[in-house]
């Protein structure tokens, strides 16, 4: 099969699905903390009776909408792709995907569109009570809807809960709360949906900053930046936690991709969190050298990050590809011997997998049983490394080592800084002299764009960083596009770029003319 595969159709598939998730990601983050921003300034609203907290409501509310709006039409597009660009893993998950979105499809129905529109025009028509509902019900379904798309690409990341059926050669769920309670599907979605509220606050903080910086709606700025600035301190400390339950599983789960997450090419027990580095650009796997033309390491912390015990050991980059290691986790015998594997050992159990595939499909068509289960056996024993069968080369496992690095680095630094930014204008706004900070006012304004910058920066050390699987040891990318020429994909991607930028570009000038029109007084 893979003879026939246009190696250029599969740059183009993934960069049209980079393409698509990258400015996705621009608008769901916003859509889910401000929701919940908007729902707890709502509640003031409701237990003050104060109409100066209605006003600020409607207008984070406003901003909201105009967000939520936008965003819906990216998210169409992606999941689309998945069956014109990525037909052969549509066919190869099975029903394990395809449940998780059907559920996403119906919480999003249900909850958000019956809800938003009560949320928006229901003001004056309903009691103040049934809209609040709305308001945090709306908020709960963008969560939801999230929740089951997270869970999705947990599975990917680590596949559980299922069982390979060779007769249609799909993967069947057995068990769907071992999908909804991976650990690596609690992790994911706790990080993510934290991470979108930290974007939220750091927004709804700039924009107030903003205001105060102009001198204008001074009161509902500082209430805002009241509430987004308490909400997000403690949504980024809570970020910082998931961060580190993120990286726990990472280590059970994905040892290459926590090997580049730190540049790690050679394990060591008790190895050092790398702080600060700059990696040599042309060190390779297993050439000797140094991997860092600087850095500055803190003994012991990856071992404990990773583990959970400063004494454990972190395999590299080149101990995953050669093998022989011990994992700190194997409890036994088994787990022991299958870690001893080296990549080409595995790359010829999954070859003797493709082929016991291969053999039953052919002997249950010929009606012969006894060959059909010796195959079917001989494909059990190997399937853990059925994906390997499709790799060319022993290397191919590495994923791009310097944009995870990078990425990852950028993404824990700017989180910290999001910590001591809430920290600082909370303080000020405290002593009741936050207006004139206009430092700190206008830091505020500029960390927007940064708050985007590290949330992107989180999908590259989640996505790039698990390359090449696009199901983790199961299924590479090479092996799950669609067997269709690059051309159209080629065409499609411009076209999306365009779109995507073109609804982009028009967010930004319909949020910058409602944030410029500002509140409307009386909350009319």
């Amino acid at each position: 099969m893979l003879d026939q595969i246009d190696l250029s159709m599969v740059d183009w598939a993934r960069a049209q699905f980079a393409l698509t998730a990258i400015y996705h990601w621009l608008f769901v983050p916003l859509t889910l903390g401000l929701s919940f921003i908007v729902a707890i300034m709502e509640t003031i609203y409701v237990r003050t009776g104060n109409p100066e907290w209605k006003k600020i409501t409607k207008f984070w509310m406003l901003l909201f909408g105009i967000n939520f709006a936008i965003g819906v039409a990216t998210g169409i597009i992606l999941e689309f792709e998945f069956g014109t660009n990525w037909s052969n893993y549509s066919w190869f998950v099975g029903d394990i995907f395809g449940a998780p979105l059907a559920i996403e499809g119906i919480m999003a129905f249900f909850l958000e569109s019956t809800f938003i529109a009560v949320m928006f025009f229901g003001w004056n028509k309903v009691s103040k009570g049934f809209h609040l509902t709305a308001s945090w019900l709306t908020a709960i379904g963008a969560n939801l809807s999230a929740l089951w798309i997270l869970v999705a690409n947990a599975w990917m990341q680590s596949p559980v809960g299922m069982k390979f059926n060779p007769e249609t050669a799909r993967n069947e769920m057995i068990n769907f709360w071992d999908v909804l309670f991976s650990p690596v599907a609690v992790n994911k979605f706790l990080h993510t949906i934290s991470n979108g509220y930290v974007i939220a606050s750091i927004f709804v903080i700039g924009i107030s900053a903003w205001f105060l910086l102009r001198k204008r709606h001074v009161l509902t700025a500082k209430r805002s930046i009241l509430v987004a600035g308490i909400f997000g301190l403690i949504t980024s400390l809570f970020l910082a936690f998931t961060g580190d339950g993120s990286a726990y599983t990472v280590a059970q789960k994905q040892p290459m991709k926590l090997a580049a997450m730190e540049g790690l090419y050679n394990g060591s027990n008790g190895a050092g969190l790398v702080a600060i580095g700059i990696l040599e650009p042309s060190v390779k796997p297993g050439d000797g050298q140094d991997p860092f033309l600087m850095k500055v390491e803190i003994p012991k912390l990856l071992s404990i990050l990773g583990y959970k015990d400063s004494k454990a050991f972190v395999p590299g980059v080149n101990d995953i590809v050669n093998g022989g290691y011990k994992p700190w986790y194997v409890d036994t015998p088994e787990e022991e011997k299958e870690s001893a594997y080296s990549v080409a050992q595995k790359m010829e159990k999954g070859k003797l997998a493709i082929a016991a595939l291969r053999d039953f499909k052919t002997a249950s068509k010929a009606g012969d049983t006894i060959m059909a289960d010796i195959s079917r056996k001989q494909l059990e024993e190997n399937f853990p490394y059925f994906g390997y069968g499709y790799l060319s080369k022993p290397e191919s496992v590495i994923p791009n080592i310097p944009l995870t690095f990078y990425s990852f680095h950028l993404m824990v630094a700017l989180g910290f800084y999001f910590i001591l930014l809430f920290i600082v204008v909370l303080y000020f706004l405290n002593r009741g002299n936050l207006e004139k900070q206009r430092w700190l006012l206008w830091i505020s304004l500029w960390t927007i764009p940064l708050a985007y910058l590290a949330s992107q920066a989180g999908w590259v050390v989640a996505e790039v960083g698990r390359q090449p699987w696009v199901i983790q040891d199961l299924l590479p990318t090479i092996a799950a596009v669609s067997m269709i020429g690059a051309g159209s994909v080629k065409t499609t991607f411009w076209i999306f770029a365009a779109l995507f930028t073109a609804l982009l570009i028009a967010e930004i000038m319909i949020m910058v003319r409602q944030i410029k029109i500002g509140p409307k007084d009386g909350g009319q």
